[in-house]
């Protein structure tokens, strides 16, 4: 029986990003580019994955995915839910318990400074699980 091979990380993962981000072309390279960045900026220790076709970002467990769809470009938090959105960014996947995420459309500007915080507050959730109290 084969085994399974570990999904893409690290430069692998990047270069596969980067493809994806050429490949999209217009605003939706350019929006989930700077998302890239901005996830970057946002942790340094954040990880670079390629999982289900798309961009992922973890540390300590999934942070967020990037996915490009024909008219948005969108982020998903996988524990969204459970995360604290003063600025209220999530606008889809409300319905749920768990996962939240943010669509982008054409022509939508960043809240740098609230996405910063939303990215760092789920590094942080990931970082509490698993710990004993």
């Amino acid at each position: 029986m084969a085994t399974k091979s570990p999904p893409p990380s690290g430069d692998a993962a990047s270069a596969l990003i980067d493809e994806r981000i050429a490949g999209l072309g217009g605003w939706r390279g350019d929006m989930l580019a700077a998302l890239r960045a901005l996830i970057l900026e946002a942790d340094p220790g954040i990880v670079e994955e390629w999982k289900w076709s798309n961009p992922v970002w973890s540390r300590g467990g999934i942070v967020c995915t990037g996915e490009a769809y024909k008219s948005v470009v969108k982020m998903t938090f996988p524990k969204g839910a459970a995360l604290a959105d003063p600025k209220g960014l999530f606008n889809s996947s409300l319905e749920g318990n768990v996962r939240r995420a943010i669509d982008f459309h054409e022509g939508d500007k960043l809240d740098k400074a609230a996405l910063k915080a939303l990215i760092k507050a789920a590094v942080a959730a990931n970082q509490v699980v698993g710990r004993k109290a």
